[in-house]
């Protein structure tokens, strides 16, 4: 178990700052070549694939004013639409939205970015975080470094399984021990690239209770970042927001969050729904998985809305 100084150490020791040059904004998305895609292509065996994100509720989780309009002909202003026949035909009509969501926190499926958290008022590979505008959003290392999408073989964990549990309890933190287990038990190893999604049994629990936990939570513990640094993890989930709450250390609330994001430029993806994966994959005996996470191109922002999609 990491004292605190040990964890506070991992910001020199696991950091990735300039690793792959002074202006990389990728982080840990760089461990995904083109042989690794081609890898994880070949993780394709069943042609089977699942959702690994929850839907976004309205309107728990989302503001959304939609506009019908029966006939187009009756909108206003359609007597001046440059198309000349607009106006005239009266047999189709639409349906419109504006969408209002804020997507950080413990309930929606997202990726963070590395400008989403700072330490000592610094970002991923050094920079300040003044480059983060109340305007324009982030000028660094924002969620459109992966406009290219994330494309990789993804490996679920399922340590509800590992320990016979339908879910962990909030508090309970996940270690490398456990990881290793779950390794053994599930006949896979993850490797340079992977995608590692973390199953700690939460989404179980929000289905039968319908509803989201507060903020103590299971999830990964802090000893294991030394473990996705040497494994050279690209990018890492969770059914839950990732940290262990509490996190066991008075000084450093997400550990796990701060590492990642500013030291590692590991990226992450919160609040998973990882039920229809694990029950796949134990019904498929087969562990890992064609991952494909698709960021929406939102400029300066830390992060975005995704729907992770796991082929086997």
């Amino acid at each position: 178990m990491p004292a605190q100084d040990d964890v506070l150490g991992y910001f020199d020791t696991l950091s990735n700052w300039g690793r792959w040059g002074d202006d990389d904004q990728l982080g840990t998305l760089n461990h995904i070549t083109d042989d690794v895609r081609l890898a994880a292509a070949r993780a394709v065996r069943h042609g089977r694939s699942v959702s690994c994100a929850w839907e976004v509720a309205v309107p728990q989780d989302m503001e959304r004013s939609t506009t019908t309009c029966p006939c187009a002909a009756d909108m206003p202003g359609a007597e001046n639409m440059p198309v000349p026949t607009f106006h005239n035909d009266r047999r189709w009509g639409f349906s419109s939205e504006r969408l209002g969501i804020t997507f950080h926190g413990n309930t929606l499926t997202h990726v963070d970015s590395p400008c989403h958290i700072f330490w000592d008022g610094t970002m991923y590979n050094g920079r300040s975080h003044s480059l983060v505008d109340a305007a324009t959003g982030s000028a660094w290392a924002a969620v459109t470094a992966a406009a290219n999408g994330i494309i990789t073989r993804g490996v679920l964990l399922d340590i509800a399984k590992v320990r016979d549990v339908p879910w962990l309890e909030p508090g309970q933190g996940v270690f490398p021990d456990d990881l290793e287990e779950a390794e053994r038990r599930q006949g896979v190893r993850v490797g340079p690239g992977d995608a590692v999604l973390l199953r700690t049994g939460y989404g179980r629990a929000r289905h039968e209770s319908g509803e989201s936990g507060g903020f103590a939570q299971a999830g990964w513990h802090a000893s294991c970042l030394p473990w996705l640094h040497e494994r050279e993890v690209a990018l890492i989930g969770a059914d839950t927001p990732q940290d262990v709450q509490p996190s066991g250390y008075e000084d450093v609330l997400m550990p796990v969050h701060a590492v990642s994001l500013v030291a590692m430029g590991l990226w992450l993806l919160d609040n998973c729904d990882l039920e229809a994966c694990a029950t796949t994959a134990a019904e498929l005996a087969q562990w890992d998985f064609h991952l494909t996470v698709a960021p929406v191109r939102f400029a300066g922002t830390s992060g975005s809305p995704v729907n992770p999609i796991a082929t086997f």
